[in-house]
């Protein structure tokens, strides 16, 4: 037996649902390219949509601006059309952390917990999902973090975030399945994701903060996990699926540093 036979080919597997969903599920497995292909096609279509709408009001800032600038010195014209592109962007980031929720919402009532092959019709919503949250995280969120208008974006996107709580972090997956309660703190740069790979499974699953609990900086927490009140994640710790932290334990923290409340 060569080093790799015994590693099993999750993907390969036919689908154990039976009917229209089970074929389907067969041929996305079959033909993976194909079927990034198919998935990835709504996606663009919903990134496209989602800029174009959230450019438009600057580009109309900005040509009505040019307009009615038409007759001034370059020097004022300059500095009004700067204005304007800098009115326009502001405009992006509000109506994009708006327009992206909206796209979303259709796929929220079929995100829930999973344990299977990548190449399945569970992990079809949390692709989108995940997306859609990408795209604002890796244009306009650091802009806005840590705001109120993160927070709005998070609960937008089926995060539940108790009251008094700030994400100082744009490094979120999966808001539709973390849960924040009161006036938690997560830290700059901080990971919280609610899924994870592991023996060539996709594992989809809740991640619970309690409130008054703070996961400090660059920390990185994974599906599974369950953060009990009042606790503390050390800065540039790894909670790892399935670990439950309890109520005001101080997880990765050496205990000769550790102080009592």
């Amino acid at each position: 037996m060569t080093h790799h036979q015994d590693i099993q080919d999750i993907n390969a597997e036919r689908s154990a649902k039976s009917g229209a969903s089970g074929l389907l599920e067969s041929f996305l497995r079959k033909f993976r390219q194909v079927a990034y292909l198919v998935a990835i096609i709504p996606v663009l279509l919903a990134y496209v949509i989602c800029l174009g709408i959230s450019l438009a009001p600057g580009v109309y800032l900005f040509r009505w601006v040019s307009i009615q600038s038409a007759t001034y010195s370059d020097l004022y014209q300059a500095l009004l059309l700067g204005l304007a592109i800098a009115g326009g962007f502001v405009a992006f980031i509000l109506t994009l952390i708006v327009v992206v929720p909206i796209l979303n919402a259709p796929a929220l009532p079929f995100i829930k917990t999973y344990r299977g092959p990548w190449f399945s019709l569970e992990s079809i919503p949390w692709f989108y999902h995940n997306a859609l949250t990408y795209l604002v995280r890796y244009t306009v969120l650091d802009f806005i973090t840590p705001t109120p208008l993160n927070i709005f974006f998070f609960r937008a996107m089926g995060m539940k975030v108790g009251k008094g709580s700030m994400i100082n972090s744009s490094n979120i997956s999966d808001p539709a399945l973390i849960q924040l309660g009161d006036y938690v703190t997560i830290g700059g740069s901080a990971y919280l994701m609610a899924h994870y790979g592991m023996k060539g499974y996709l594992i989809i699953d809740h991640l619970k903060i309690g409130a008054g609990a703070t996961v400090g900086l660059a920390a990185k927490v994974l599906g599974g996990v369950e953060i009990g009140r009042r606790a503390t994640v050390a800065p540039n710790a790894t909670v790892f699926p399935k670990t439950v932290i309890k109520e005001m334990e101080k997880f990765g923290v050496p205990e000769k540093t550790q102080v009592t409340d």
